[in-house]
């Protein structure tokens, strides 16, 4: 069984409350879950810390997933916690702040990681804020007994690549329909929200509901809105 996992928190220092803010007229949070929607999987969780768990539910409840709390700091330990409880064999995991997701690029990566029988998968070369990790939940429960540095606990999957001699590692770099390492579509800051209400609204004019979620239309679209002046289309 495949389980999605994306991970979820309120308290943004850059942003505060981040996945609360509307994007099209619904919370970040929503946009993200309904991207994943279009990724193939068993099941959705959406993991949070405990003091997000009842402003959480209800959007959770209505984009069809299932709702895991747990540590607010350790978001290695919430990815244990929903492997204890679902069982899943693989996770693909997610971040909260990544509405222009690569829906067809993480159901690719995930693929070519349960082929290769990989610990971990992931592309290079994406813009910031496109891609998913494809792991499986064997290694993330090894890395969550072993893991102890803040940074392996915080972001997840550290340990495991930061450990290939014990770990099999599948990185390459993504097909060229979804390279762009240079574009940014994570929010993060003001700026990363004010681009992101430009582009969502600019995906839902120009395209219909399964295109804004394929990386090639997420990145055509983002080039003609944010397009330096003189540079080339």
């Amino acid at each position: 069984m495949t389980a999605l996992v994306l991970q979820a928190r309120l308290d943004s220092s850059r942003l505060y409350r981040k996945a609360l803010l509307p994007l099209d007229g619904i919370p970040l949070i929503s946009l993200v879950m309904d991207a994943l929607k279009a990724v193939p999987c068993d099941l959705r969780v959406l993991a949070c810390p405990e003091d997000s768990f009842r402003e959480f539910l209800p959007l959770a409840d209505a984009g069809g997933f299932e709702l895991v709390s747990g540590p607010k700091e350790d978001v290695l330990g919430r990815y244990a916690q929903v492997i204890r409880r679902f069982t899943p064999d693989r996770i693909i995991r997610a971040t909260g702040d990544n509405p222009f997701v690569f829906a067809d690029a993480a159901a690719a990566i995930n693929q070519e990681g349960v082929e290769r029988h990989a610990d971990y998968a992931g592309y290079g070369g994406l813009p910031y804020g496109a891609g998913v990790e494809s792991v499986s939940a064997e290694a993330l429960l090894r890395a969550e007994r072993e893991a102890a540095a803040r940074e392996e606990r915080e972001h997840v999957c550290p340990y495991l690549y930061g450990h290939p001699e014990r770990f099999l590692l599948h990185r390459p770099l993504a097909p060229v329909i979804w390279r762009d390492p240079f574009l940014r579509l994570t929010v993060d800051t003001p700026e990363d929200y004010q681009r992101a209400q430009s582009l969502s609204r600019a995906l839902t004019e120009e395209s219909g509901e399964m295109a804004r979620y394929q990386g090639e239309t997420i990145i055509r679209i983002s080039k003609k809105l944010f397009r330096e002046p003189g540079e080339l289309p």
